[in-house]
């Protein structure tokens, strides 16, 4: 009985535990934030790529990650469930967003990781907000547009919703059920911030100074030669090139091979950098 009854206790603990980290918004910069807490522990917050939610990106390696941190997921401007505002989307927006929500949760500091667009954003967030990083990851993030593979940004002036690949349309809808004017709206403001993206400074990317591990795969849409560049000129990285395409190495929703044992690889070696 005595048994039993724990279980019970177990049970529903952990179930309250989850209806309270699902799902909160912050008043921050005239919108609302979406973000979630898993966990507890050191807090580490993940931003996503562009046209991706939290569970498109990070919904395989999130539950092993919060196993020993306060996982703070956020949804982007326009992303997920966090609605669009009436400007276009920006890196430094978004730096700037990231680090009201830390301030309004009270939380000083935090290791910090973002994948591709999210990548970018935690660079600004870097170079903007140095005092509220401990660590950074950069996933398969760029700094100038050289980054990207030769032809993406000749693609993108002419990138077509149609080609927009159906599991992130799919995420985008699950968060919003039937909001196709939402899912249009994103993927609009996505090609649009990347066609308009101009390079970071080296001299701004040199002045971040916390430990940053980068991580890249080695089929990526990101340029190994990059990659290898900014841990360059980062004064603290460390370099991890990985047997994989873009994303897969996280197991984002996209990733091929859905029985690859690569994210739970990788989330190790994150673990070990973090600690």
């Amino acid at each position: 009985m005595r048994i039993l009854l724990t279980a019970l206790i177990f049970t529903i603990t952990t179930t309250i535990m989850a209806q309270e980290n699902k799902g909160h918004y912050a008043d921050i910069n005239g919108f609302k934030l979406y973000y979630e807490i898993h966990g507890s522990g050191s807090p580490l917050v993940l931003l996503h790529g562009g046209g991706s939610t939290i569970e498109s990106n990070y919904g395989r390696v999130l539950p092993q990650l919060a196993q020993t941190h306060k996982v703070i997921a956020i949804e982007l401007q326009a992303h997920g469930h966090t609605p669009d505002r009436d400007k276009p989307l920006s890196f430094e927006q978004d730096a700037e967003d990231v680090a009201a929500l830390l301030k309004k949760l009270s939380i000083a500091k935090a290791d910090i990781m973002g994948f591709s667009n999210g990548g970018t954003t935690a660079i600004q967030i870097g170079i903007r907000h140095p005092e509220i990083v401990n660590k950074l990851i950069l996933a398969s993030a760029i700094y100038s547009r050289e980054g990207m593979f030769p032809g993406f940004f000749d693609y993108m002036k002419n990138a077509k919703f149609e080609d927009m690949p159906q599991p992130l349309k799919d995420a985008y809808l699950k968060a919003n059920p039937g909001n196709t004017k939402g899912l249009l709206t994103m993927f609009n403001r996505d090609v649009e911030r990347m066609n308009n993206f101009k390079n970071i400074s080296e001299v701004d990317v040199k002045s971040i100074t916390a430990p940053t591990l980068i991580i890249n795969g080695d089929k990526d849409v990101v340029q190994n030669a990059h990659a290898l560049k900014l841990s360059q000129l980062l004064p603290n990285a460390r370099l991890m090139i990985v047997p994989s395409g873009h994303g897969d190495y996280i197991g984002e929703i996209c990733m091929p091979d859905k029985e690859s044992k690569m994210p739970e690889a990788v989330v190790a070696m994150i673990e070990d950098f973090l600690k």
